[in-house]
């Protein structure tokens, strides 16, 4: 069945990190062992979002930083963190620490413009008049350029610290974090800035539909645009919903059925004032989804797949999708997983923390 077109090296997956309102840390140690069993399944890299006045993920880097304590290999990452609320200063600091904590397995992942419930958010966020904030791309400049680690003041600059005289720069300085940066794409615009600026790319099931209503048209636009721009050598992690249910039971696999038929009409035409594109959720056999994997036409064109797991589900779904994602899927698309003869005697991992892949070329932040 493997089409010789197709070679993914690298697999995430992408979860909700949901949690009931009156019990947030039961949800939020389930994410973290979900984390844990991809780990164990060889799954390359595990993504979270960070989504605000929602019952899930409000803080990346602080859920992370615990992530980083619960797993050794697999590869961290964030899908995305809207800068708009942020400040860039202090996001690289808390990055930069969880960087460091994970030995160098963090992925951030960053989206500007106007953020979500700003007309809620910005009164208790910002001071003063936040109507006229700037919003843009500055803001990721900014915080990219805090991860450079040079010092700041200019000349012998050196402040005094408890340690003796310091020349001052952001701490920690996380080295290597500044090429582990991506941002979330989803319009020709934002594409052609990401390869300008050197930031690797995420890609989703969302996109924006710029003079074409085909999904899969306006993507590989985008792609286009981010490679013509300077991202020829930078990775490109495709997302996709992906729900096989061969092991499942007959209930759940009507439940997914059911899932996915409540979000076919959105995948029909532009949606909203955006013209926003949606992809089919990928439900079923993993012979079905592998049908419509090899017939997407972005697949080739990129090594890093992302599995975007749905928010309505139990972890004994989340589970159960990702064991026969690496067990029935992955393997047909060319995915082989990190040797498990990698061991020193005591069983730990003697790989380095980062699995190298090479990436030959090639998200939205909204599942």
């Amino acid at each position: 069945m493997t089409n010789r077109k197709v070679s993914i090296s690298h697999i995430g997956f992408l979860s909700p990190g949901n949690y009931r309102d009156d019990d947030p840390v039961e949800g939020l140690e389930k994410t973290l062992a979900l984390l844990e069993y991809g780990e164990a399944l060889g799954f390359d890299g595990a993504w979270v979002r960070q989504r605000h006045l929602e019952p899930g993920i409000s803080s990346a880097a602080a859920f992370l930083a615990a992530a980083t304590q619960r797993t050794s290999r697999i590869e961290l990452g964030t899908a995305v963190i809207p800068i708009g609320y942020e400040n860039p200063y202090r996001l690289a600091e808390d990055l930069g620490t969880v960087d460091v904590l994970s030995r160098g397995r963090l992925n951030v992942g960053l989206s500007a413009g106007r953020p979500p419930h700003l007309d809620l958010i910005a009164p208790l966020a910002f001071d003063g008049d936040w109507s006229s904030y700037n919003f843009s791309h500055a803001r990721v400049l900014r915080f990219a350029e805090n991860l450079r680690g040079n010092f700041l003041g200019g000349g012998d600059n050196v402040i005094t610290t408890p340690f003796g005289p310091k020349r001052p720069r952001l701490q920690p300085y996380a080295k290597g974090l500044i090429e582990r940066l991506w941002y979330g794409g989803g319009s020709l615009r934002s594409g052609q800035w990401a390869g300008a600026n050197g930031f690797n790319l995420l890609i989703g099931n969302v996109t924006t539909g710029e003079e074409t209503d085909d999904f899969f048209v306006a993507q590989a636009r985008q792609l286009a645009s981010y490679r013509s721009s300077g991202g020829t050598e930078k990775r490109v992690a495709l997302g996709r919903v992906i729900v096989p249910f061969d092991s499942a039971d007959a209930l759940t696999r009507r439940r997914y059925r059911e899932y996915a038929a409540g979000r076919h009409a959105r995948t029909l035409s532009p949606q909203g004032e955006r013209r926003t594109l949606y992809a089919r959720d990928l439900v079923g056999t993993s012979e079905e989804i592998l049908e419509r994997l090899f017939a997407d036409p972005l697949l080739p064109a990129v090594s890093e797949l992302r599995v975007e797991l749905p928010y309505e589900f139990e972890e004994e779904n989340y589970r159960q999708i990702l064991e026969d994602v690496v067990t029935r899927i992955a393997p047909e698309l060319g995915w082989v997983a990190p040797d498990a003869s990698d061991k020193d005697e005591s069983g730990d991992s003697l790989a380095p923390p980062m699995r190298q892949t090479e990436i030959s070329h090639e998200h939205a932040q909204t599942v």
